[in-house]
C-alpha cells in the first residue's frame, strides 16, 4: 500500500467509524472511471470487482453520473439493476454511494459505505453524510 492509499484508508475506518458502517470503499475518478483508493470489510472476490468501476457502473457509477447519493435498503436481497450481484458478498445491508464534488460540481471521488442494519436513510442522514464525505482529502496527481 502506497502512503496515499493509506492515508485514504485511514480516513475511511475513521469515516466509516464515526457513522456506524460496517464496510465502505473510496474510489477515485480518473477520466471517465473510478478507481479503489480504499476498502473496509470488502470480501476478497469482490475487491477485485470494484478495483476499477466504469462509469454509470453499479452503486458508485451511478452516484457518479447522478452527482447524487445511490442507496440501498439491503444489498442481499434487492433487485434492482443498480446493485451489481457481487455487491450481496459484503456482510451488510444498507449502503449509500456518495459523490464527492469539487467546488465546480464535479465529481472527485464516490465513497461507499454499508451498514448492518436495512432500511433506508433519511433525507436528512443522506445529506449530512454527503457534506462528511465532502470532507475527503483528495490530492491531484
Amino acid at each position: 500500500m502506497n502512503e496515499k492509499s493509506a492515508s485514504y484508508q485511514s480516513w475511511l475506518e475513521s469515516f466509516a467509524s464515526e457513522h456506524g458502517a460496517t464496510a465502505g470503499t473510496v474510489h477515485l475518478q480518473r477520466g471517465d472511471d473510478l478507481f479503489l483508493v480504499a476498502a473496509l470489510n470488502i470480501p476478497p472476490p469482490l475487491m477485485a470487482a470494484v478495483q476499477h468501476v466504469p462509469h454509470g457502473k453499479g452503486m458508485a457509477g451511478l452516484a457518479q453520473v447522478r452527482k447524487q447519493p445511490v442507496q440501498t435498503c439491503n444489498l442481499k436481497e434487492d433487485t434492482s439493476s443498480d446493485i451489481k450481484p457481487g455487491a450481496k458478498a459484503v456482510d451488510a445491508r444498507a449502503a449509500v454511494a456518495i459523490p464527492v464534488l469539487d467546488a465546480t460540481g464535479r465529481v472527485r471521488a464516490v465513497v461507499g459505505i454499508a451498514f448492518t442494519q436495512e432500511g433506508s436513510l433519511a433525507a436528512e442522514r443522506e445529506t449530512s453524510l454527503m457534506a462528511a464525505a465532502s470532507r475527503l482529502p483528495i490530492a491531484d496527481g
